[in-house]
């Protein structure tokens, strides 16, 4: 066991520092929780990731650490297997001793009495319990992104003055002008019927796409077969391939070129003389290198990003490139301001508990004191992964919890708001009451005629323009997914680097929502539907990529020289989850003032 044990690390690009010792209590793991080598090490990535942990060494002194995330995530587990089940702490104790008047007028002792009452307070919080009494106090900022100080030209609002929601009037803000720039698929469309052909056709179009980018370039010769024996080094363009159903390795590792220059063949990649690297399955990339005998590229440099610029729409026939533009342009002039207000939070909404959608509510409430332009809300919404909607024992259908929980709370809140605030929504795969397949059309609402102007409703992934900036989001969870099929390597003597922002910048370079192929377990990858809606045709201001791993923000720099002018910066956000297990998530909160030093922008825990 202790072998297999190290041999998963080992194929997952870990090395041991204590290897006896840490192996020893590995084993212990394994026997205590019931787990095999490959789900041991899975859950070791996880912990690796979440806590950003610099190199790839496993040391003594994580054992600590990763053996209470090993309790956490059997906690999870019994958790979801229990619904009803509840394990007491030490806050519930102080709780009930320190503050009973309050615990009854808070409705925690008893059952409610009503199935759709909703429950006062059901989040955990690192605050004492009598502080939570007041709503200001739900809310902690776990993280800050360019914190503003005292004295920076920044309006802000004056929290006592916004505490009385009955007396308190909205104050009208800046209208901001919102428009789709992607409407693929489109509701109703017929899904589940790709052909190989049409996977092969969308595979292929990605490889022919960056030889045409990186050949425009000037930077790289005319590309090679690289299936022909050669002495020469060549310029190769392909697609990273397993050659096998097992993870990706530097054994494993394939090149397939395209069906112009070498009929689709595929050819052994030998990464040895590379001094670092980070490929995945589906990642098109160039390669410089040479095959002395026909069987195997020997790879000598790597590109594994598009130059700037580029423009995906490259290739397009000129009546079709019309027709586009002419869909997306805007009913009415956009305003021409920089600034923007935003709230981003991704689903669940509801604790798995119950289905009152109490984070949702806190969410909503928190919204209306801060009066951001623009929320931003991604799936799932009626999450088919609920312990109580898996059981089947919800007497509702799901577009009726949709309407009741969701939708309704969305006209309260934007009747309360005005005219100037917009909500943004973007569906995910897991979501009951939608479309069960990737890309996603957006959802077909039915909305009073005031307020069809202030709900945007936008495809998965999605693409829309607020006033002149550009924001895109996926509810898909490509970071977790592609950080489990990733290899890479260092050069000698750094550190680790920023994995999570590494994993963000493969989008970015592959210009793709989706780069990874075959697409994950429980992924519906349909190429025959809109594979363009995937594309990146454009870096966009900001990047919302919701994650099950730990929430950031983070700015991604592509194509930057000694003049930072000469690149193209974009900011990638995890909102996290706005509901976990029980308890309450995280959200987004930011702030955009015309460039990336004057934006803000804090990760808030409830």
């Amino acid at each position: 066991m202790e072998s297999e044990i190290k041999a998963e690390f080992e194929n997952n690009g870990f090395s041991l520092e204590d290897e006896e010792e840490i192996l020893s209590k590995c084993l212990t793991f394994c026997i205590n929780y019931k787990l095999s080598a490959s789900d041991l090490v899975s859950s070791w990535e996880i912990y690796y990731l979440n806590r950003h942990l610099n190199g790839s060494v496993v040391k003594k002194v994580h054992m600590d650490g990763f053996l209470s995330h090993l309790q956490k995530e059997q906690l999870e587990s019994i958790m979801k297997e229990e619904p009803n089940l509840h394990f007491y702490s030490s806050n519930d104790v102080d709780m009930l001793l320190s503050d009973t008047d309050n615990i009854k007028q808070l409705g925690l002792v008893e059952t409610p009495s009503k199935q759709y009452e909703p429950l006062s307070l059901t989040f955990d919080t690192d605050e004492k319990p009598s502080s939570l009494v007041h709503r200001s106090d739900h809310f902690l900022v776990h993280s800050d992104f360019n914190s503003l100080k005292k004295d920076d030209n920044v309006e802000e609002r004056d929290p006592e003055n916004s505490e009385d929601e009955i007396i308190r009037k909205v104050q009208p803000g800046p209208r901001c002008s919102v428009q789709a720039l992607q409407s693929q698929p489109k509701p109703g469309c017929k899904f589940m019927c790709d052909r190989t052909a049409d996977r092969f056709n969308s595979l292929e179009n990605r490889i022919r796409r960056h030889t045409a980018a990186l050949v425009a370039s000037g930077l790289y010769g005319e590309p090679a077969d690289p299936s022909l024996a050669s002495q020469k080094s060549i310029f190769v363009v392909g697609m990273i391939c397993c050659d096998g159903e097992g993870h990706l390795n530097e054994k494993s590792a394939l090149l397939q070129g395209s069906v112009e220059h070498s009929a689709g063949q595929r050819v052994r990649l030998d990464l040895q003389n590379l001094d670092h690297f980070s490929l995945f399955p589906g990642q098109v990339i160039g390669i410089e290198g040479h095959n002395p005998s026909g069987h195997c590229l020997i790879a000598s440099k790597v590109v594994d990003s598009l130059p700037l610029p580029t423009s995906m729409d490259e290739g397009l026939p000129p009546l079709k490139k019309q027709a586009m533009d002419m869909e997306f342009k805007p009913l009415s002039p956009c305003s021409s301001s920089t600034s923007l207000s935003l709230v981003i939070a991704a689903g669940p909404f509801t604790t798995t508990d119950n289905l009152f959608f109490e984070p949702l509510a806190e969410l909503l409430a928190y919204s209306r004191r801060k009066q951001p332009q623009v929320l931003l809300l991604l799936g799932p919404f009626v999450d088919s992964e609920h312990p109580e909607l898996k059981k089947g024992s919800v007497e509702r259908s799901f577009d009726e919890i949709f309407h009741v929980e969701v939708v309704r709370r969305l006209q309260d809140y934007l009747e309360y708001m005005g005219s100037t605030t917009q909500i943004v929504l973007v569906p995910s795969i897991r979501d009951c009451n939608h479309d069960f397949v990737f890309p996603q059309p957006f959802f077909d609402i039915q909305l009073p005629e005031d307020l069809k102007h202030q709900i945007l409703c936008a495809p998965n992934p999605g693409v829309f323009k607020v006033n002149e900036i550009t924001v895109g989001g996926c509810s898909i969870d490509i970071l977790k997914q592609l950080s489990s099929e990733e290899i890479w390597k260092m050069p000698p003597g750094s550190s680790h680097g920023d994995r999570v922002g590494r994993l963000a910048m493969h989008l970015l370079h592959q210009r793709s929502y989706y780069p990874l192929y075959p697409p994950s377990k429980g992924v519906p990858l349909d190429l025959s539907l809109a594979p363009e809606a995937l594309q990146i045709r454009d870096i966009p201001d900001f990047l919302v990529l919701p994650s099950d791993l730990a929430p950031f923000i983070k700015v991604l720099s592509l194509g930057e020289t000694e003049d930072a002018s000469e690149g193209v910066r974009c900011i990638c956000l995890n909102p996290g989850r706005l509901a976990k297990g029980i308890g309450g998530g995280t959200f987004i909160e930011l702030n955009y003032h015309g460039e990336i030093a004057k934006t803000n922008a804090s990760i808030i825990r409830i």
